[in-house]
Formats: C-alpha cells, sequence, structure tokens
C-alpha cells in the first residue's frame, strides 16, 4: 500500500478509490469492533486476576459492562470510519 500510494498520482487514487469503498470500511468497521471487544475482555480478565467481580453476580454485571463498551467502541469507530 505504501509503494502503491508514493509511485504515482493515479495509483494514489486508485488505492484512494478502493480503501473509501463501503466493503473496505465495513471490513475495517468489523475488525475494529473485534478487537475493541477483545481488548475491553481481556481488561476485565485483569481485573478479575485482582478477585475483583468473580462471584455470580460481579461476572454478570462484568459481562455487560464488557457488551456496553464494546459496543460504545464500535459505533465510536464507526463514526471515525465514515
Amino acid at each position: 500500500m505504501l509503494d502503491a500510494s508514493l509511485s504515482s498520482p493515479e495509483s494514489f487514487a486508485s488505492l484512494t478509490n478502493t480503501l473509501t469503498s463501503v466493503p473496505v470500511k465495513l471490513l475495517l468497521w468489523a475488525v475494529l469492533a473485534g478487537a475493541a471487544y477483545h481488548s475491553v475482555a481481556g481488561i476485565k480478565h485483569l481485573i478479575m486476576d485482582f478477585g475483583i467481580g468473580e462471584s455470580l453476580e460481579g461476572g454478570v454485571m462484568g459481562a455487560r459492562i464488557v457488551i456496553a463498551s464494546a459496543v460504545v467502541l464500535t459505533l465510536l469507530a464507526g463514526a471515525w470510519i465514515w
């Protein structure tokens, strides 16, 4: 991609058109959504390693917080992409 963007103005325009297409934006959004969920869930597990939220109620609340945080981050990623 770096080579294509630097070789000529025509190749830069072609690369720009490709990267701004709807399928590529959807793919990028899906990857960012997965990364957001994975990161937030990983932080939850690190917190649980310290003994916080290991009960049933704590686990349910932690799962809800993870899903809500991932949804917010996914929406922010979508706003950033589009």
